[in-house]
């Protein structure tokens, strides 16, 4: 049987069954730049809607969206040398879930043909917990945002789609080079008691129990660094889950603190550089430097994400400064494989015997939830007393479990048998792995969180694989598709929250070592490899529970945009705030756009100084009675804030009773700055 590339895309984003086909590495098909590299750099919005959207991250039924704090974006980089080229994207979300993964794939392939696949993309998210949830097919992570969200999934499919797109159209000549450098106060391990566990000579990598390795790709044109894009490991979740304002987080910060701060880029005018901050082997990584939610370096969230921020930004200039030039190579590799499933040669088990992974099961510790990040759910998935018509429609959370699932999963204490519910398991369990090469830079990645040692023996086996020195491969978390941790057996054993939240039991490190180890081996050898099993398809078992808001209402005697609360006169680093009667923002969320502009009057006209989406403006959204809408818009005036006159003008759509969708335009009396 043979399929063109393009075919086979198509099948497996769809997630039809398909013969097992043969991919290699990539022969070079075009020679534009035969000596050096060629790169194109793209970002593009992700915000979905602004209010009463579940959050994905915390899994917690109250934290729905109420505002905007920081918008999350999608950050493309496209990178070629020797007529091949890979596209990599940092997606400021919760997870890159299989689904999206797909419909992105699906897109590329009717816009681009061959050129972008499987194989040579990766999506990989950074992993904010403070972002619309709802875009996986898998139940699992659609129980808290009360099913499907098709919303937040175009929001995410079409962000990154429009940053290939754009990365693609940037597509030319440049250099790349490679620097590294170590941060040791911006993360801490939250599972001590799980990492002590492990070997002698594994815990010797890490003394202080953290990953403090930062790397940094810089990119340049014509003698001007134009981009970067930096690894290190830390959890996103400097923001709470008290919190409710949609926000990138820590990396986010740093992604801002580079383009906005430093380089000037104002994303609704363009962007002349592009600053990305991915994770890596983050799974026992925390921001929060205490071992308390939101508590370290100080107690308020939003100052813990921007010193956080800040500090992975500056440990990427110190890396960037360090750049060595590198060989213009770049090639990929992918395969699937079936995690409820694998034999595992005894080579890769920790007592020389075969073992099998087992379908997924989610342990006790894993609804408890990380403490030190946020609390789980109470009661377990669902708090006591609150009915959620997801488990009901599902047919409930407590199913019970066979002895030999609990074997197979020993000594984890089974709360949810997630791989043998109904209709479908709530999890995936074919799932790709990947290996991308960029100059002297590996990239191990896959689909999962996985602790700095069960990172750390990935790396091992890809580089001595590869024969390459072990600082060149780094373990590419989070990408392409979702199913929580990855732990040693030693910290397995541990039933910390992570795990618990190993679903594949003790042993699944174990087969991704050993097929990390095949793909690298075919990889080195320039051998092909067959793609394995397909992915599933559930996309038409979607159910969505979440109430859609209905026509929109204003106050008696007000209409919309009318200001509620006019903002007074202030002095730079104060705080101007408004109120304006709006509308719903599920109705239109306006991706790639603002609900706000802070004006300055200047000689030629109301100029823009500022917008909701940006650090310094917050967006918070109350309902204020049925169907009425209240914004309200917070601006810290920077210290150096132009003097004068200034305004605030909110934008909106309000859906009427006929089900037209009319544009609103609320501005508020002139206030100064001095």
């Amino acid at each position: 049987m043979s399929l063109s590339r393009r075919t086979v895309l198509a099948a497996s984003a769809l997630g039809a069954t398909v013969a097992p086909i043969i991919f290699n590495t990539g022969m070079p098909v075009a020679q534009a730049n035969p000596d050096g590299f060629e790169f194109g750099l793209g970002s593009a919005d992700l915000t979905g809607p602004a209010a009463e959207c579940g959050m994905m991250g915390y899994s917690q039924l109250d934290q729905t969206t109420a505002g905007i704090h920081l918008r999350p974006r999608a950050r493309a980089f496209v990178i070629g040398a020797r007529g091949y080229r890979i596209a990599f994207v940092a997606v400021e979300n919760g997870a890159v879930f299989a689904s999206v993964h797909g419909a992105v794939l699906l897109a590329l392939a009717r816009r681009f043909g061959d050129r972008y696949s499987e194989r040579n993309v990766v999506l990989t998210s950074t992993h904010t917990h403070a972002s619309c949830g709802g875009s996986a097919h898998d139940y699992a992570y659609t129980l808290a945002t009360l099913g499907f969200q098709q919303q937040v999934f175009d929001a995410e499919v079409d962000g990154i789609v429009e940053a290939i797109v754009a990365a693609d159209a940037d597509f030319a000549p440049g250099s790349v080079t490679l620097g590294r450098a170590e941060l040791h106060d911006a993360s801490v391990n939250r599972s001590r008691v799980a990492f002590d566990r492990n070997p002698a000579a594994d815990r010797a990598v890490f003394p202080e129990a953290i990953d403090p390795a930062v790397t940094t790709l810089a990119f340049a044109r014509n003698g001007r660094q134009v981009g970067a894009l930096t690894w290190f490991a830390t959890h996103n979740t400097s923001m709470t889950n008290a919190n409710r304002l949609i926000s990138s987080d820590n990396k986010g910060y740093a992604s801002y603190a580079a383009e906005h701060l430093e380089h000037g880029v104002r994303h609704l005018d363009g962007a002349d550089f592009i600053a990305a901050f991915a994770q890596t082997n983050a799974g026992d990584m925390s921001p929060n430097l205490n071992l308390t939610p939101g508590n370290g370096p100080t107690t308020d969230e939003f100052d813990n994400t921007r010193i956080l921020g800040e500090r992975q930004q500056h440990a990427a200039k110190t890396a960037a400064a360090r750049g060595v030039a590198q060989q213009a190579e770049v090639a990929s590799m992918l395969c699937y494989i079936d995690l409820a499933a694998l034999a595992i040669d005894g080579r890769f088990t920790p007592d020389g015997a075969p073992r099998r992974t087992s379908p997924a099961a989610a342990g006790v510790s894993l609804a408890a939830g990380s403490v030190e990040d946020g609390p789980g759910l109470p009661g377990g998935p669902i708090p006591e007393g609150v009915r959620n018509p997801m488990v009901d429609f599902l047919g409930g959370i407590d199913q019970p479990h066979p002895a030999w699932l609990a074997d197979a999963q020993a000594p984890k204490a089974i709360f949810a048998p997630l791989g043998l519910m109904p209709p479908v398991p709530w999890v995936p369990n074919v799932v790709p792995i990947q290996l991308i090469r960029i100059g002297g830079l590996y990239l191990a990645a896959a689909g999962a969180e996985f602790t700095i040692v069960a990172g750390l023996r990935v790396r091992r086996a890809v580089a001595e694989a590869l024969g390459v020195d072990l600082e060149q491969v780094l373990l590419q978390g989070y990408s392409n598709s979702y199913h929580e941790y990855v732990t040693t057996p030693e910290e397995y054993d541990a039933q910390q929250y992570e795990g618990a939240s190993t679903l594949f039991g003790r042993y699944t490190l174990c087969g991704y070592v050993q097929e990390f180890t095949r793909l690298a081996r075919a990889f080195a050898a320039g051998q092909s490899v067959e793609r394995g099993p397909a992915p599933r398809d559930v996309s038409a078992l979607q159910p969505n529970f979440a109430v859609a808001p209905g026509p929109d209402a204003t106050p008696p005697g007000r209409g919309f945009g009318d200001v509620l609360i006019q903002p007074t006169a202030c002095r730079r680093g104060e705080q101007a705030a408004v109120e304006f009667v709006s509308a719903h923002p599920k109705h239109n969320p306006r991706r790639g756009d603002t609900f706000l502009h802070v004006q300055r009057e200047t000689a030629a006209g109301w100029v823009r100084v500022a917008n909701e989406g940006e650090w310094d403006v917050r967006f918070h959204w109350r309902s204020a009675g049925a169907a009425v809408s209240v914004a309200r818009f917070t601006w810290d005036i920077p210290a150096k804030a132009e003097p004068g006159l200034h305004r605030f003008v909110h934008y909106v759509d309000a859906l009427g009773a006929d089900g037209t969708l009319r544009p609103v335009t609320g501005t508020s009396a002139e206030f100064a700055v001095t």
